[in-house]
């Protein structure tokens, strides 16, 4: 499925969009880097998640009444734009077929952990688990997402869960990070051909809107909840 180029946002914009994420009260609410995790793995994903499945789970809350939403119906459609913008440049990034660039931060050492948007993604793989059984059972693919399970399950809990026994090393984890590349252009092209089918049955369906236009207060949530915006993501505030 060929999606429209999409600009990326500015670093500004960027920052902008992890300071909002910062406010939600949940521990489980995500940063940016998280954030581009979970979208690659949606789009990547062999069935579209609509944005009343995937928004709670960016809140860290457990469903669309319970997310919490900003100070101003403006500050609202501001947050939500670039929210979707940042969705939209994800498909564009993977749609080009070159090499997958995701979007790391550094530390205050200025190393690239990619764990954050390692436990994104896997987040969104269990947004709908069951679709990527297939890829996770298969011996020929199924490595295409150690990388991703080794950064996502660095620092778990349960040792049982890590890939590595002892602390990764500098020069590992750039290894690593140059594995994760080539990865999710892998896994983007194993499950293509399942978009695809699922695109032919949707195409007596209404086409999704594409673009980040601002939302009007009478418009429908573009969560998919079916109130009207002022009464969804618009009306409550984050203390």
């Amino acid at each position: 499925m060929i999606r429209p180029k999409q600009a990326p946002l500015t670093e500004e914009e960027l920052t902008y969009l992890d300071s909002v994420l910062e406010r939600f009260p949940d521990d489980s609410a995500m940063n940016v880097e998280e954030l581009d995790g979970f979208f690659t793995a949606l789009m990547c994903s062999p069935k579209t998640a609509m944005p009343s499945e995937y928004l709670p789970e960016i809140y860290g809350v457990a469903s669309m009444e319970t997310c919490p939403a900003l100070d101003t119906l403006e500050e609202a459609q501001k947050f939500l734009g670039l929210l979707f913008q940042h969705w939209n440049d994800v498909g564009s990034r993977l749609a080009d077929d070159e090499v997958f660039l995701p979007l790391l931060f550094e530390d205050e050492d200025g190393k690239s952990m990619g764990n954050d948007w390692a436990i994104g993604f896997v987040r969104g793989m269990l947004l709908h688990q069951s679709d990527w059984t297939e890829l996770l059972d298969s011996e020929e693919k199924g490595g295409l997402l150690a990388t991703i399970l080794a950064l996502a399950y660095e620092h778990d809990p349960d040792p049982k869960l890590r890939s590595f026994k002892e602390p990764i090393t500098d020069e590992k984890r750039e290894e690593l990070l140059d594995y994760l590349l080539a990865s999710v252009m892998g896994i983007y092209e194993y499950f293509k051909p399942h978009r695809m089918q699922n695109a032919r049955s949707r195409r007596k369906e209404k086409t999704a809107r594409r673009g980040a236009p601002k939302v009007g207060r009478n418009e429908p949530c573009p969560c998919g909840s079916g109130k009207k915006f002022k009464v969804c993501c618009g009306d409550k505030r984050v203390s």
